[in-house]
Parts: structure tokens; C-alpha cells; sequence
């Protein structure tokens, strides 16, 4: 029971912010930290599970890890910058009442991303291309990302402008932080790719670093926008025949009839 407890409190941002913002404020216990790691691992994993399972059960195990992974190491990477960036600033909010605030962005972000995964399965049952595939998972990447963000902008704001704990200016930084955040993750999502694979490929754990991010996305792209042009096999024609033009030497026999006429 306590852990849906604990569940419906982290939610409770989606029905009413300004008083999930209100206790985010309060000095808070690590449980709602606890929940909120706790959620965006299921869910990272469970979105994952569907990511890989257009090639493999163990293809879609090992993306579940990858998108968590994924999800944990961009906050701890770039979380450190924020905070000090924040405090020198002039902000008054903990590093826990900050970290309440991202972690409640990420756990939007992965919450979103989930609630996409039965639109992915149909697409993948029903003969989805690879390409086309990959450029819905980074559609829905960055749809559930922005929402993400936004919902710490907020959170901020109301820092800001309710509470007075948190400057101005650091709203505006934040936005430039967030920029940053996009770019960490999509590194990160490079490196640790592939979360799924074609079907006539075998397992791979990592991919070899060639390329980018972006050349990957134009290509897929390019494969999902030109026409398929299915291989001519090229028809064996019979051999025509022909009179023979080839001059032939006389033999001994005819030269000898063509002495005696002389």
C-alpha cells in the first residue's frame, strides 16, 4: 500500500501543479526522490522492452536497460552544473527541493513516452519499417521531452514569482541549461545505440562510433521518402543465328579439281 501511496503522490503533479509545486517547497523526505527514481526506471524499462521487441526478446531487454541508463545518466551528468550554476545565481532552493524539480521533468518525460508504446506495438504488428520506426521513436523522444522541460520551467516560475526563492534570471539560464540537457541525452543515446535493430541483423550490444546522431536521421529519412525499385532480372535472349560469312580454306581434294581444270 505504501508504494501506491507513494505512486499517486509523485502523479499528483498532473492533477494539480501548484500544489505538488507547494510541497516540492517544503522540506521534503527522500521517499518522494525514492518514488520518483523508482517510477522512471519501470517505465524507461518498460518503454524500452517495446523499443526492442521489433528484433528480439533479448534486443528488447537490453534496450529496457539502455533507455534507463539513458534516462539516469543524463540528469546525474548535467544536474551538477545546474545546481551550482543556480546557487551562484542566488537561488535559496536545497539541492533537494532541485533535484524534486528535475526528476519530476524526467519523470513527465518518461511517462509520456510510455503512453505511446501501444501506437509503436501497432505499428510493429502491422509491418512497420525499420526507418520509419526509428524516426517515431525520436518523435516521441522529443515530444515527451519538451513536455518535460516544461514542466520544471514551471516549477521554477512558481519558485520565482510565489515563493521568492528562486531568482529570475535563473529561469532564464535554466532555459539555456535545458539546451544542454537535449544535446547530453542525444549524445548518450548515440553511444549507447542501438535500442532496436533490423530483423535480418543479428544481436548487437553497441554499434561502432561511425557517423552522428543527425547524418542517422537524415539517412532514415531518405530511405523512408524513396520509392522501392524492385530488382529487373535481366532476360536470357536466344541466340539469334546467323549466315555463316566466315571464308573457308579449300581442301586438298578441290585444289587438286581445281588443277586438273586448268
Amino acid at each position: 500500500m505504501k508504494t501506491f501511496s507513494g505512486i499517486r503522490e509523485v502523479f499528483a503533479i498532473f492533477q494539480n501543479k501548484e500544489s505538488y509545486f507547494e510541497e516540492i517547497n517544503k522540506e521534503q523526505s527522500n521517499r518522494l526522490i525514492f518514488n520518483q527514481l523508482l517510477l522512471i526506471c519501470c517505465f524507461a524499462f518498460l518503454y524500452g522492452l517495446v523499443m526492442g521487441s521489433y528484433h528480439s526478446f533479448l534486443q528488447s531487454v537490453v534496450a529496457g536497460a539502455k533507455v534507463i541508463v539513458l534516462f539516469l545518466s543524463t540528469v546525474i551528468i548535467c544536474f551538477p552544473s545546474f545546481f551550482i550554476i543556480q546557487q551562484v545565481l542566488g537561488s535559496k532552493m536545497s539541492f533537494r527541493q532541485m533535484m524534486l524539480i528535475v526528476l519530476s521533468g524526467v519523470v513527465l518525460t518518461a511517462t509520456i513516452a510510455l503512453s505511446f508504446a501501444p501506437i509503436v506495438v501497432v505499428f510493429q504488428v502491422t509491418g512497420g519499417n525499420y526507418h520509419f520506426l526509428q524516426l517515431l521513436h525520436v518523435a516521441i523522444f522529443f515530444f515527451a521531452g519538451f513536455f518535460g522541460m516544461k514542466l520544471m520551467v514551471d516549477a521554477l516560475k512558481f519558485a520565482c514569482e510565489h515563493k521568492n526563492i528562486y531568482p529570475q534570471i535563473g529561469v532564464t539560464v535554466f532555459r539555456i541549461w535545458v539546451i544542454i540537457l537535449a544535446f547530453v541525452g542525444i549524445q548518450l543515446a548515440w553511444n549507447l545505440r542501438p535500442f532496436l535493430c533490423e530483423k535480418t541483423e543479428e544481436f548487437k550490444l553497441f554499434r561502432k562510433y561511425e557517423g552522428n546522431f543527425y547524418t542517422a536521421i537524415v539517412y532514415s529519412v531518405e530511405q523512408l521518402a524513396s520509392p522501392v525499385v524492385p530488382e529487373k532480372k535481366e532476360s536470357v535472349k536466344p541466340p539469334v543465328n546467323l549466315p555463316d560469312t566466315t571464308v573457308k580454306s579449300p581442301s586438298g581434294a578441290e585444289k587438286l579439281l581445281h588443277q586438273s581444270g586448268k
